[in-house]
Order: C-alpha cells, then structure tokens, then sequence
C-alpha cells in the first residue's frame, strides 16, 4: 500500500509540474505574439504614415483651381517657353537600352516600347526618386502627349507637397487631358544627358522645375518635320504656369495623341 500512495503522490507532483510548465509556455506564447502584433502595427503603422501624412499635406488644395496651387507663373520665374525640332518618332528601342538624350529634361527622342513598361501607367501622377520609370519609358508618355513636370534634387519638401496637390488636379484615365506626370530629374539623368551643339543639357541657371512637350501638328501627326521639343525652365511650383502650359500644348499636339 505504501508504494502505491508513493507512487500517486509522484503522479500528483509531475502532474502539477506539467500544469505550472504548459502555464509557463502559455504566457510565453501570448507574450511572444503581443511583441510580434506590436512589431506589425509599428511596420504597418510606420508604412501608412508616409501616404497619410501626404494626404493632410495635399488635401487642403482639394478646393483650390489649379492655377491657383504654388507661385504665379511670375512669382515662380518661370522663362518663356521655348521649342525645338524634335526627333524620335516610333524609333523604338530594345527595352533596358540606355539611350542618351541631348536635353534636360529630354522632350522627344528614341524610347522604350513594352506594355506595362514604357509608356509609364497614366494612373500614376507623381513619382519620386525611388519609384520613378526610367527616362526612356518616361519619353514614350511624351510621344503619348503627356506633359511632365520635372523637379530636381534642391526642391523643398513643401514644394514636392504642392507639385502631389498638383497631380491630384489630374486624377484618372479616362480623360487624355489629364495626360501629367510629375517626375525627379535626378544627377544619374544628367549622365546620360550629352553635349549636342547648343542644345541645352542642363536646367539654365537658378531654375529647379522644368516643363516638357512633345509637340505635333494635330492636322498630321505624324509629320516629323512639323514635330517639336517643347520646354520651359521655373524658379519654383507654379500651377498658372503648368495649367498655362497645357492649354498651348495639350494632349492632342503630339505625336500619337490617342495612345494612353
């Protein structure tokens, strides 16, 4: 009898044992979960705060017109707009081919051709360094009529707020006369950039925004010899200017205007 009982008080002790040890591993896999939920809300947290931050920071142009968003075409010294011939028409080129432009920006030229590559997706508005097509897909939007608005690496980040607001006008596909893009010219572009005659290859002093067109005539399109290169140089933001801008060249004065 007495081995018995020794024996069910050894049951009663591992058994309790056994208990305290599966509380133990309970609480240690709840606290490993709670770090591993706080550890996701703060990746989660820290991956939407950039797009909401954006939003506060954009959302209160909602009800302002475009031409009043940023300086005036003036308070932005904006230049004249200038034209040159351009050239490039459907000269497609093999997709990851560096192609190097004789303007900055460039307005016209040799570029990529595959679907969801080049031309860049017309949903998309404004690009940053990190996520920006490359320029020869970005030339293929031109040809497409788009008219891009190039920022360089010295603007302000109040300025990158408003040049976001400035996409925003310009939300959607389905009207081509919201053909803008909002892009980084980045020192990495300017390499590729090379010295051809006068033409310009870099941003004229003191200027920061620069305008692109790739102009036809809407009659014949396709007449290379009627073809420009449509730029114009800016201090600063300017929404007058852009809206401006696009009114004299819009997405029909340009090579293949019913291409998206």
């Amino acid at each position: 009898m007495a081995n018995k009982s020794l024996n069910k008080d050894r049951r009663a002790v591992i058994n309790e044992i056994r208990k305290k040890q599966g509380r133990a591993e309970r609480v240690r896999g709840a606290a490993i979960v709670g770090v591993c939920v706080v550890i996701a809300l703060v990746i989660v947290g820290a991956a939407a705060w950039g797009p909401i931050t954006d939003f506060f920071k954009t959302s209160k142009y909602d009800d302002v017109a475009l031409q009043d968003i940023g300086k005036s075409a003036k308070a932005a010294g904006c230049q004249k707009i200038t034209e040159m011939a351009a050239d490039g028409n459907q000269n497609h080129i093999a997709t990851g081919t560096e192609q190097t432009y004789t303007t900055a920006p460039p307005a016209f030229g040799p570029h990529w051709n595959e679907a969801n590559v080049a031309p860049a997706d017309m949903s998309r508005k404004f690009y940053t360094p990190g996520d920006r097509p490359d320029l020869e897909a970005l030339v293929h939007n031109l040809e497409h009529g788009y008219t891009i608005v190039w920022y360089d690496e010295t603007v302000s980040e109040d300025e990158l707020n408003t040049l976001r607001a400035i996409g925003d006008k310009f939300a959607g596909t389905s009207n081509f006369r919201y053909k803008f893009i909002a892009a980084p010219w980045t020192a990495a572009d300017a390499k590729e950039t090379a010295v051809a005659g006068d033409k310009k290859t870099e941003f004229p002093a003191g200027t920061h925004i620069a305008l692109t067109h790739w102009s036809a005539d809407p009659a014949n399109p396709t007449e290379a010899s009627t073809q420009k290169g449509v730029f114009q140089y800016c201090e600063g933001v300017s929404g007058e200017a852009i809206k401006e801008f696009m009114q004299k060249y819009p997405y029909t004065s340009s090579p293949e205007a019913q291409a998206m």
